[in-house]
């Protein structure tokens, strides 16, 4: 399988798909409500971000039929009517630039309310060998022998680099590669720039019920970080 990094996005050229981590549309306005003094800027973000990494696609003159979206869409586990205006500006901004069939929403555990019209949210998304899903729920199709490849969200992964001296230290957004029960899994970081992320370099506190994958096997994924103009690679959680 051909796929690239873009910015907090992952793209797979041969299909033409782009494949987006978790929004957590109302994030801004929760930590708002809570007294925080933060500009409401996250649509503005959400599109301008997305507008570049189409304009580089099209650069690169590779096509672009779909838009995936792997869960967690909004943030809020009740309903928020901001949450909702959020959900129809995306809406809007998408249909400019996709047909209708080809924006796919999952859905995500943050997902307790589908705000789409047309109810568009699903639990999960195949593509020949390839399967699209939030990571919090395993489903009997995406396990099939014919799945080869599943794409997923949820862990919001980062890592957190520091100098020798451990003086400055510094989070990163991260994407994990590695291998589940004979399938190549791919784990996005998060796309809002304001949700750092989980660091990877501590697993003390995860369960493994957060997720399908468990610690163990987590701990063999290798770590990607995207940078300006490369593509790092750390290694393995385990060595970190």
């Amino acid at each position: 399988m051909i796929y690239k990094f873009i910015s907090n996005t992952f793209y797979l050229p041969e299909k033409g798909i782009l494949i987006v981590g978790d929004l957590h549309l109302g994030y801004d306005y929760m930590i708002q409500q809570s007294g925080v003094l933060l500009p409401e800027n996250q649509i503005k973000e959400i599109t301008e971000e997305l507008e570049e990494i189409f304009k580089k696609i099209k650069k690169d003159k590779e096509k672009l039929d779909k838009i995936i979206f792997l869960g967690d869409i909004k943030h809020s586990f009740a309903y928020e009517w901001k949450e909702k205006n959020y959900f129809n500006e995306i809406y809007d901004f998408l249909k400019q630039n996709f047909e209708e069939k080809n924006i796919i929403f999952i859905k995500g555990n943050h997902d307790t309310i589908d705000y789409s019209f047309n109810k568009k949210l699903v639990d999960y998304h195949i593509e020949e060998s390839i399967a699209f899903i939030h990571g919090d729920k395993n489903f009997p199709e995406i396990l099939d022998k014919k799945i080869k490849t599943l794409i997923l969200g949820h862990l919001h992964p980062s890592i957190i680099l520091s100098d020798k001296q451990g003086i400055k230290k510094e989070r990163y957004k991260c994407f994990l590669i590695g291998n589940f029960k004979g399938k190549e899994i791919i784990i996005l970081p998060s796309f809002l720039s304001t949700i750092e992320g989980s660091p990877v370099n501590n697993l003390e506190d995860y369960e493994d019920y957060f997720s399908i994958i468990p610690k163990k096997n987590l701990k063999e994924f290798s770590i990607f970080i995207v940078g300006k103009d490369d593509v790092y690679e750390f290694g393995k959680i385990k060595n970190i």
